[in-house]
């Protein structure tokens, strides 16, 4: 059976209604995930330790009703120990798959940059191409297959930077600030009277779709008309990032692409089946601010990407 537009929408936000029983704040993160979800990219979190970043990624994952898997990432974790291996069975003498934690639909990689690079890189055959290389042998990971990945800050100690090519293949990376004063008493009043660490299933979040649901939902997609003048000037914004004297590395034509199906999954959950340039615009910073590099220069300057991210999308003129 297939799913409209509105259904899509729909679905949206019940599963947006869902983690907001347990989740204090955070809209647009949460507005980022749907929108990755729909368009089938992955998400990167980043913020300070105690933000609710890891419980916000298993709320997400009970409402959707996916087969949730999570790694814990540490200095010492291998990709044997992401991936699985082929274990030779004694009785049955052949070489049977052990299949580790990546076998899932939605992957929760907690603490990524808490591991080295290489056993970082055991996720980019699996978050490009939906399937995992073990021994030679090619295991499909199922089309709904998305990583949230969460981060501490580049600041705080033992953790390492994460490999312009896996970065480059995360849609959004968000960040996830500490909650305003209001906010944070809500908080307090939620879960201060509560013992333990808190639980999804503790606030009465159900699962209001599944796999085949959420893939109706991305097939719904196609209904969403993308205007030539939206891509040229999805192109233009990104392609003003290689040329600007302030960022030393800029966006790569995947990220016009990731843009573009974002900006179309956007108009799906506000009920359009057509983009228009302020769904670009929306999306700008969340698509391009890991994938740009600061010049030395700015960084002496103390620059934010983000801000410059900002001034290119107010000087590319955006079609009427």
């Amino acid at each position: 059976m297939s799913m409209t537009l509105d259904d899509t929408r729909a679905l949206a936000q019940a599963i947006r209604a869902e983690v907001s029983k347990a989740i204090i704040g955070q809209e647009q993160a949460i507005e980022h995930l749907l929108i990755a979800l729909v368009s089938r990219g992955h998400v990167l979190l980043e913020g300070p330790p105690g933000t609710a970043k890891t419980f916000m990624a298993q709320c997400f994952s009970r409402a959707t009703g996916l087969d949730f898997g999570r790694i814990q990432f540490t200095p010492d974790l291998l990709p044997g120990d992401i991936l699985g291996s082929n274990l030779f069975n004694f009785q049955t003498s052949q070489f049977t798959l052990t299949r580790g934690p990546i076998f899932c639909d939605l992957l929760l990689a907690d603490e990524i940059n808490r591991t080295p690079p290489k056993t970082q890189a055991a996720l980019l055959e699996a978050m490009q191409e939906r399937r995992v290389t073990l021994d030679g042998e090619t295991h499909n990971l199922g089309a709904q297959f998305m990583v949230v990945a969460t981060q501490n800050p580049i600041e705080n100690q033992g953790v390492y930077p994460l490999p312009e090519a896996q970065l480059d293949r995360f849609a959004f990376k968000l960040l996830v600030p500490y909650p305003s004063l209001e906010e944070e008493a809500r908080i307090v009043e939620r879960f201060g009277n509560s013992s333990g660490p808190p639980r999804a299933e503790d606030f009465g979040i159900v699962a209001v779709a599944d796999a085949a649901r959420i893939a109706q939902a991305q097939d719904a997609l196609k209904g969403v008309t993308l205007a030539r003048e939206i891509i040229d000037y999805t192109v233009r914004l990104v392609r003003a990032t290689r040329d600007h004297a302030e960022i030393a590395s800029g966006a790569s034509p995947r990220a016009a692409v990731v843009l573009a199906n974002s900006a179309r999954a956007r108009a799906a959950l506000q009920g359009r089946d057509y983009v228009i340039p302020d769904d670009v615009k929306a999306l700008a910073t969340a698509t391009l601010r890991h994938r740009l590099l600061l010049s030395p220069a700015a960084e002496i300057e103390g620059r934010q990407i983000e801000d410059l991210v900002a001034t290119l999308v107010e000087q590319t003129e955006a079609p009427r």
